[in-house]
């Protein structure tokens, strides 16, 4: 079948598009599904680049987003059939143990991601458990149903269930373009919150604003833009942050939020090692949350979000899975707003 895929890990010039073996027939409990749409996210990047520990079986194929069509069904299988429409969940759980049975399924150490330790979505053809299979309504497409979903999942989690949003509150959003966090803008919306956004263009301040954002800032032409956001916000802060840009942004972030705040991480995409004045911590009492995907529940409750029209699926672009190179090197250099999508 045909993927996107590499041999060994390294820069964008390790990524091949092209012929890759088909996955086994699905087992006891499996499905095969017929990928129709996958999506991008930033960890395709890291985990081709690689990290200490990390072994694939090679050649690996990456993407944790997917929609598609059932077309096989393994042993034991019950509620699905081939032509069955549905999206799958990116988080895999691979035993049950007491984060499992407390409902934190993303803190298991049997837990993984689709195209992070095992094959994924980049491909015509994936093999995944039954349970993580979700019916795709009819009148929703599979680029809006690949779009939304380890993002969506993701900014669910860290901001309803880790940051404990409330009505009223205050978050500011850094980096408004990646998928991420146009997630993020919509479900602090929909909690109820005043939403800060920060972006690096025209345009995308625009896109921002249009999804919800109240305030949008151009961090290029501001760089004290925590001095900006703590005036904004009644000259008190936020009380949350978003920050999944890392080294380059954490120590403004912690500026910006207001006594007792929560700073939520999310990721590293400047880079992981920081300096910080821990003073700021324990002086203004704030709580430095770290938050990751999420479990079944989270991504049905997500889901409902979205099926319902009220969290919206941003796509920058849809792309053949066969320029799915030219489509890293957009999500790279930090040119979308929203997802890019493939289609084989």
């Amino acid at each position: 079948m045909k993927a996107l895929y590499y041999d060994h890990h390294g820069d964008i010039d390790v990524l091949r598009y092209g012929d890759v073996p088909d996955p086994a027939p699905p087992g006891p409990g499996q499905v095969m599904v017929e990928i129709r749409a996958a999506a991008l996210n930033h960890l395709d990047v890291f985990v081709r680049q690689g990290w200490p520990g990390l072994k694939l079986a090679m050649p690996h194929v990456g993407g944790a987003d997917g929609a598609g069509v059932v077309s096989e069904v393994g042993a034991g299988v019950e509620g699905w059939q081939r032509g069955d429409r549905v999206v799958i969940d990116p988080g895999v759980s691979t035993r049950q143990d007491e984060w499992t049975r407390r409902g934190l399924d993303s803190l298991s150490p049997g837990y993984h991601i689709l195209g992070e330790r095992t094959a994924g979505t980049l491909a015509e053809r994936l093999v995944v458990p039954a349970g993580n299979l979700e019916r795709l309504p009819d009148e929703v497409s599979f680029t809006d149903g690949a779009a939304p979903l380890l993002v969506g999942l993701t900014a669910w989690r860290m901001l309803i269930t880790c940051a404990a949003l409330q009505a009223g509150e205050t978050v500011l959003i850094v980096g408004a373009g990646g998928g991420l966090n146009s997630m993020a803008i919509q479900v602090a919306k929909l909690a109820g919150a005043t939403v800060f956004a920060l972006t690096s263009s025209e345009q995308k301040l625009a896109a921002a604003r249009e999804l919800g954002a109240d305030q949008v800032l151009n961090y290029k032409q501001d760089p004290e833009w925590s001095r900006t956001i703590f005036k904004l916000a009644g000259k008190r802060g936020v009380d949350v942050v978003v920050d999944n840009v890392g080294q380059a942004t954490i120590n403004d972030s912690i500026k910006a939020l207001a006594q007792g705040g929560r700073l939520v991480t999310v990721g590293s995409t400047s880079g992981p090692m920081v300096e910080i004045d821990i003073r700021y911590l324990f002086v203004k009492q704030i709580a430095w949350i770290g938050s990751t995907m999420g479990s079944h529940q989270e991504f049905r409750s997500m889901l409902a979000q979205v099926w319902a029209g009220r969290l919206r699926p941003v796509v920058d672009r849809i792309m053949p899975l066969s320029a799915g190179v030219e489509a890293v090197k957009v999500l790279e250099s930090g040119e979308q707003f929203g997802k890019l999508v493939l289609k084989p």
